[in-house]
């Protein structure tokens, strides 16, 4: 594998910190406070990628989120008030690739069908129980549904499963050093 170029949108503060002590990892407050009021369910899943990323060997101590990177530039969020995109330069496995649909399938507690029959398997489960996932997963009442959603988001990490054909990636990386940024955009 080589180098690759990607892009991240952070705070503005992020280029102080590079230049104070040469690299910046993501902490648990920012990433709190940059949810506003879905943390608690969205951290859920948080925790879980980082729990359960193929990364995690490589996670400094220091790293309590991975940091999101975008593989092409015109995929890469909008500059808004006080922030900056960085464009860095890193050897491509330090990135872990995330699947859009699937990532955003976890964020809507969803579960990720390995195929078409599975799919179908899991909403038949659902009518059976007058559910759907959202409910299963964000009350007390169906603790093996929730079980199975989770044990489904392992396939975030399996290329072989997609959903809708759908092959746009994000990617993660634990740290930005200093000497990876190429550009700022401001």
């Amino acid at each position: 594998m080589g180098r690759v170029t990607v892009w991240t949108k952070q705070h503005e503060n992020v280029v102080k910190i590079l230049e104070q002590e040469g690299r910046y990892t993501a902490k648990a407050e920012f990433v709190r406070r940059d949810m506003d009021d879905h943390n608690q369910l969205v951290l859920q899943c948080y925790n879980w990628l980082v729990a359960n990323t193929p990364a995690l060997p490589q996670k400094p101590q220091d790293a309590d989120y991975p940091i999101w990177v975008s593989m092409k530039q015109d995929a890469t969020m909008k500059l808004t008030p006080h922030s900056v995109v960085l464009e860095i330069e890193l050897d491509e496995e330090r990135i872990t690739k995330i699947n859009v649909e699937k990532w955003s399938a976890m964020l809507n507690y969803s579960y990720i069908g390995a195929d078409k029959a599975d799919k179908q398997r899991h909403r038949e489960l659902l009518e059976l129980y007058g559910t759907n996932d959202v409910k299963a997963f964000s009350t007390a009442f169906y603790p093996q549904i929730k079980k199975e959603i989770t044990d489904s988001w392992h396939r975030l990490f399996d290329e072989s499963v997609t959903i809708s054909g759908n092959d746009n990636y994000y990617g993660n990386i634990w740290e930005v050093r200093k000497e990876w940024v190429k550009r700022i955009i401001r």
